[in-house]
């Protein structure tokens, strides 16, 4: 196995660490609970000698190297890490990896990086932010928006409104008996003056 340790202070560049998309992690983002149990996936794009597992604290401003796993699934652990807590299985295939992490604790809270060897470097994954508590933050749920019926007041009134004493329907309707009205006034004149001739003429006879 190489040495983590060395190689990774090769790759790294403080403080936005070298990482690359030839190992992808789900998920990118964790929140669970004290005591639960968890998985991170990693995929590795590249021929490979197997998987490396280090995870990155923010409160303590440290990386620490978790555990090498080969390609025969045989496992090298680093300093103080409880060997029972962290484990690497196939996920699938023999480029898909998943660290199972059990008892979980809040200071188990970091980022996670799953790194392979390549020409003497170390090159780390996307990475997957953990974060443990207690205590999970309740969901917030969105009231549902109440649909109350209308008053009958309120029905009358809106029925009133559009019914047909509005004046949107008796107004247009008194413009065209006017119209109607007014073109009727020339007609009677016209039979007015030919029952007066009609008159004058019978009496002339």
């Amino acid at each position: 196995m190489a040495r983590p340790w060395l190689h990774l202070c090769i790759c790294l560049q403080i403080p936005g660490f070298y990482t690359t998309l030839l190992l992808t992690q789900t998920p990118g983002h964790m929140l669970t609970q004290t005591s639960n149990k968890t998985e991170i996936l990693c995929d590795l794009k590249k021929d490979h000698t197997g998987v490396y597992w280090y995870r990155w604290s923010q409160e303590r401003q440290q990386f620490q190297f978790l555990l090498f796993s080969n390609t025969m699934g045989k496992a090298t652990y680093g300093q103080n890490v409880e060997k029972g807590k962290f484990s690497v299985h196939e996920a699938g295939s023999q480029s898909s990896y998943s660290l199972h992490i059990s008892g979980l604790h809040p200071s188990d809270s970091g980022i996670y990086y799953c790194s392979m060897s390549q020409s003497s470097q170390l090159l780390l994954g996307t990475g997957t932010q953990l974060t443990v508590v207690d205590a999970l933050p309740p969901k917030t749920t969105q009231t549902p928006v109440s649909k109350t019926p209308l008053p009958r007041t309120t029905k009358r009134k809106a029925a009133s409104r559009g019914g047909a004493c509005s004046p949107l329907v008796w107004i247009p309707l008194a413009a065209a008996v006017l119209l109607l009205l007014l073109s009727l006034v020339p007609i009677a004149c016209r039979l007015h003056r030919l029952r007066r001739r009609l008159r004058l003429r019978v009496h002339r006879q």
